[in-house]
Parts: structure tokens; C-alpha cells; sequence
């Protein structure tokens, strides 16, 4: 594995020099201080977009988000763990939202984890704020046991755009890895996530810049 520097290089010949690279990280910088003054309704609410957004356009889902909102009562996970049935029942049948099924159940299931957080942490937010990016390979692992249909690349988007420092395991992240030798091919064996995790934690050490920062020049240094 070679050092980072050489990937830096890499990354920046394809988006045209140094300055345009750096430009680039920039306007994408990881906003801790937003997330951690971002209230559980927030952070429920962009989880929720990107299980709805899953195999749809995103336009789809953005235009529709008002009557979302409506419908999920804010994203409030109180309101929302407390429901009955009845009223997810009714959801199917609302236009206001995109109506499938398991994505409706998928919501109520998060808000219910997010009141159990918020009682265990102090707030849901709290717990995903304090988790650390050198151990990003757990966190995705509780997010696959104890959320809903946020595997993959789902939950890992959704704390990206919430503020929190990470890497994605994007189809050019990946790819990058396997040239670099981290990986034989797209991780998803734990042996294979924990080489992931140590890559990164090793080149965040290297270089001091932020985890996702490191994806992206991965993510740019494939073409």
C-alpha cells in the first residue's frame, strides 16, 4: 500500500491540479458542530430520505418531501415510536408520500430505535456524534443489527450529509482499495471491513486530513 501522498497525486492530476483538488474537499468539509447541535428529528428525517430515496430518482423524493413531512408529523421519533398500527396502515394508501411498505415500517422501526438511543445517550444524536471514525466499521454494523434498511451505503450517507466525519464505500472507493491492495475485491466480509478500517485509520494518521476527505481523493483518484 503505498503512501497517501502518491494517491493525492493521483486524484489531483484527474481534476486538474493541487488548488482544484483542495477546492474541491473544501466544499465538502465534515461538520461536526452541525451535528452535534442537530436535534433526533433531523437526523431521523435525512435517514428517512435516503431509505425512501433507495432505487428512486432523488428528485422523486425531494418533490414529494412536504407531504413527507406531514405525514411522519416532522420526523418527531416520539410521535412517530407511538403511532399504532392503524395509522402506518394508512400511510399506504396516502399520496402524499411515496407508499411502500417495508420503507413506511422502515421509519417507525428507526424512531423507535432512536427513542431507545435518546434514553440510553441522551439523545440519538448524541450516540452517532460521539461514535468514533476509527471504528466506522462498527457503527455500520449497529446500524445493520438494530436500524432499519440502513445497510450498505445507506446510513453512511445519511451521517455524510448530517455532518459526520466518514468514508463511503462507493464503486470507485472500492475500486481504489483493490488497486492499493487493501482489498481483493468490494469489501463485505469482516476480515475485508477490518483492513478497510485500519487503511483508513492508517492514512488519516499519515496525512491528518478528515475521513471523508480521504474517500473522496480515493473516490478521484480513479478517474
Amino acid at each position: 500500500m503505498r503512501k497517501f501522498s502518491e494517491i493525492e497525486k493521483l486524484a489531483a492530476g484527474h481534476k486538474g491540479g493541487k488548488d482544484e483538488l483542495e477546492a474541491l474537499l473544501d466544499a465538502r468539509h465534515p461538520d461536526q458542530q452541525s451535528l452535534n447541535h442537530m436535534s433526533d428529528g433531523r437526523l431521523l428525517t435525512l435517514f428517512s430520505q435516503h431509505v425512501f430515496s433507495t432505487g428512486l430518482n432523488w428528485t422523486v423524493i425531494e418533490k414529494k418531501w412536504p407531504g413527507f413531512e406531514e405525514v411522519f408529523h416532522g420526523f418527531d421519533p416520539r410521535k412517530l415510536a407511538m403511532l399504532p398500527d392503524e395509522a402506518y396502515e394508512a400511510m399506504l394508501s396516502d399520496a402524499r408520500i411515496v407508499r411502500h411498505g417495508s420503507k413506511i415500517m422502515a421509519t417507525r422501526d428507526n424512531a423507535i430505535w432512536f427513542t431507545k438511543l435518546a434514553k440510553e445517550h441522551g439523545s440519538a444524536v448524541k450516540f452517532f456524534a460521539d461514535w468514533p471514525a476509527s471504528d466506522q466499521i462498527g457503527l455500520m454494523d449497529v446500524m445493520k443489527r438494530d436500524g432499519a434498511r440502513l445497510v450498505g451505503n445507506v446510513g453512511t450517507y445519511s451521517l455524510r450529509h448530517a455532518g459526520k466525519d466518514g468514508f463511503i464505500l462507493t464503486k470507485d472507493v472500492c475500486a481504489a482499495l483493490v488497486r492499493e491492495g487493501v482489498v481483493d475485491k468490494a469489501p463485505t466480509s469482516k476480515k475485508d471491513l477490518a483492513a478497510v478500517q485500519a487503511a483508513f485509520n492508517r492514512w488519516h494518521q499519515e496525512t491528518g486530513r478528515p475521513y471523508a476527505h480521504l474517500s473522496r481523493i480515493l473516490a478521484m483518484s480513479v478517474g
